[in-house]
């Protein structure tokens, strides 16, 4: 009986686990139907929220990857770091020719999702915006 129980709690565990698609075109193990993703919308070039993404990130962890992906209708900047041991993703892309849209996702060491962090996240990267010096 034990042992009918524990395959199928085992089964049910790998029902449940899997790939997740990352907000910059990647794949990753985690759970999957769980909000991992927190968006924000900005009145700013996309390089510019790039920059600050890039140092937000240095700023709380480790940036491990940044980069351009090209797409048939524009270029989507992404930066990946980790961050209080979890991983998370940027990706700043123009919504129009005015608005870019960040998306920030993060998942933890064993696939769940940090919304807090990502929240987090977003707001400092809203904050570095607000402070860097105009021109």
């Amino acid at each position: 009986m034990k042992a009918k129980l524990l395959a199928v709690l085992f089964g049910g565990l790998l029902v449940t686990a899997g790939c997740v698609d990352t907000v910059t075109g990647g794949k990753t193990a985690g759970m999957p139907f769980v909000k991992d993703t927190f968006e924000g919308a900005y009145k700013l070039p996309p390089d510019v929220i790039f920059v600050a993404a890039k140092e937000v990130i240095k700023e709380d962890g480790v940036l491990t990857n940044e980069g351009t992906n090209y797409s048939p209708t524009n270029a989507v900047k992404v930066v990946q770091g980790r961050v209080n041991q979890c991983t998370v993703w940027v990706r700043i892309a123009p919504k129009d020719s005015q608005v870019t849209v960040v998306a920030v996702q993060v998942r933890t060491d064993g696939g769940g999702s940090d919304m807090v962090l990502a929240h987090q996240i977003d707001k400092e990267i809203a904050v570095k915006l607000a402070s860097r010096p105009r021109r």
